[in-house]
């Protein structure tokens, strides 16, 4: 069975502790749903001075995803931007290859387009590959 290797950033600006707190929600909330592996992506080294999770720089996501067609990148774009709309300021960059999509928490139709077109790409590409 073929898998798809996404990695997600949780942007919140300079606001390390929200980031690791936002992206620790997003890990757990991945870690329920059947057929989708994920972690952390190089994890730091030091602690953030005042954070409880002991993480520095940059904190990423991994996420495997066992791929059946073009459905399952739908399904995790669709989870991924159900838990960015629980709050108006969440934001997340999702990649796939070098390909790369931000998500906000509220929407427009543009950004509709652009996540039907991005999800588009990564089907292409796994038909090709």
């Amino acid at each position: 069975m073929d898998q798809q290797e996404w990695r997600l950033r949780v942007e919140a600006g300079d606001d390390t502790l929200r980031q690791e707190r936002l992206t620790r929600e997003l890990h757990g909330d991945l870690l329920k749903v059947d057929g989708v592996d994920v972690g952390y992506a190089d994890p730091p080294s030091s602690p953030i001075p005042g954070s409880k999770g002991g993480l520095t720089g940059e904190l990423a996501l991994w996420v495997t995803v066992a791929t059946s067609g073009a459905q399952t990148s739908k399904v995790l774009v669709a989870l991924i931007r159900e838990w960015s709309s629980r709050e108006r300021h969440r934001k997340i960059e999702i990649s796939y290859g070098d390909d790369s999509l931000t998500i906000t928490g509220c929407p427009d139709q543009a950004q509709e387009r652009l996540m039907g077109e991005f999800l588009d790409r990564v089907d292409g590409r796994n038909r090709t590959e």
